[in-house]
């Protein structure tokens, strides 16, 4: 094996990572976001509205993300919508990680105790005080490790980016495989680059979920 390779294309692999970090974080926190709106309005919102977004979860959910890759970066500009391809890949991996995350957000509000929304409300608490208080504290409490989980899978999908043209890590990586023909090497790195970030991610993880869990501890006594 040949490392010595790395030495020309490693400012080029290092963007590339950098892309790579940009559009996980970034389709993340907003996939996060839309999942947490559509876990509230399917919690407090009218049923017809529930039921839209229960089409919207599914048709994502049962679609492979290139396939909605490809609809919204080449079927975008037949209703307007023209992408380049970075913003294309964010807005993507945000509407594919967001019914995912949805559901974690709404699996994480049924495990709080229906007895403290119950007690909130009979002291006079407003609805949006106990979501701000009780709800989402306490919710995000049960979902952190589902999300962290589910992060974790979404660096992976980025890898796709690369078929529409986004410089991230893979696309690198295949053009460098492209022009030195050293397959096993390009990959390897390939692998290394995501194990630092996923572990990463999962020592982050596991720090949150401590300090959150230690933080409930110390406000309930």
């Amino acid at each position: 094996m040949d490392f010595s390779i790395f030495l020309q294309y490693g400012p080029a692999l290092l963007r590339g990572f950098g892309v790579t970090i940009l559009c996980w974080l970034a389709g993340t926190v907003f996939g996060m976001a839309l999942g947490l709106v559509i876990a509230l309005i399917q919690r407090y919102g009218p049923r017809w509205l529930g039921w839209i977004i229960q089409i919207y979860i599914e048709v994502i959910r049962g679609t492979p993300f290139l396939v909605q890759l490809f609809v919204l970066y080449y079927g975008g500009p037949l209703i307007g919508l023209r992408l380049d391809a970075l913003p294309a890949g964010i807005l993507g991996l945000t509407i594919y990680g967001s019914p995912y995350f949805a559901e974690i957000f709404r699996s994480g509000f049924r495990a709080v105790p229906h007895g403290q929304i119950e007690a909130a409300r009979a002291i006079g608490m407003t609805e949006p005080t106990i979501i701000r208080r009780i709800l989402l504290p306490l919710g995000l409490v049960s979902s952190l490790p589902a999300l962290v989980n589910f992060s974790i899978i979404l660096t992976k999908e980025t890898v796709i980016l690369s078929i529409i043209t986004v410089p991230e890590l893979m696309y690198q990586v295949g053009r460098m495989s492209a022009e030195t023909f050293r397959y096993l090497e390009t990959n390897l790195v390939l692998a290394l680059f995501f194990w630092l970030l996923v572990e990463a991610i999962s020592r982050l993880g596991r720090r949150l979920e401590a300090r959150v869990t230690k933080h409930l501890i110390e406000e309930r006594s």
